[in-house]
């Protein structure tokens, strides 16, 4: 090589950069398309049962609840195996890949776990039509 000239050829670290550099756009482009909701269909009926934005003042609560909280409404943290209590009772009814697209059993879980008990002694549809979550994380969460 010649004094003064820089060879074109890639050093082994700048190709280690540029490897790097390409597995990291990857991994928050396949992030970033991941679903908002863990089952879409099961959050679909959901908000078709409960949410109201036009109804009573209780009923605009929980449309704004259920707004923010989104995949909350069932889970808590970053991952979506963590389910909340309404998340696990709802769980016990339904079968992710099997039920999907079954609206009448989805809207029937949906039913059956409105009438029970969360931790805090109210039924999950009473904390519902109180413009409430069905359920909170978990303490610490």
């Amino acid at each position: 090589m010649l004094h003064g000239m820089q060879s074109t050829k890639p050093t082994r670290s700048r190709r280690l950069l540029t490897i790097i550099a390409g597995l990291s756009v990857a991994v928050v482009a396949t992030t970033a398309a991941r679903p908002a909701f863990a089952i879409k269909q099961f959050f679909d009926q959901f908000k078709e049962v409960y949410v109201n934005a036009e109804g009573s003042d209780a009923e605009k609560a929980l449309a704004e609840a259920v707004g923010t909280a989104k995949c909350n409404v069932c889970h808590y943290g970053k991952s979506k195996k963590n389910k909340n209590d309404y998340g696990s009772a709802l769980t016990e009814l339904l079968d992710k890949k099997e039920d999907k697209d079954n609206v009448e059993k989805i809207r029937e879980a949906l039913e059956k776990v409105a009438a029970m008990e969360g931790p805090d002694g109210k039924t999950f549809g009473d904390r519902l039509k109180a413009g409430m979550l069905p359920a909170d994380a978990p303490e610490g969460e």
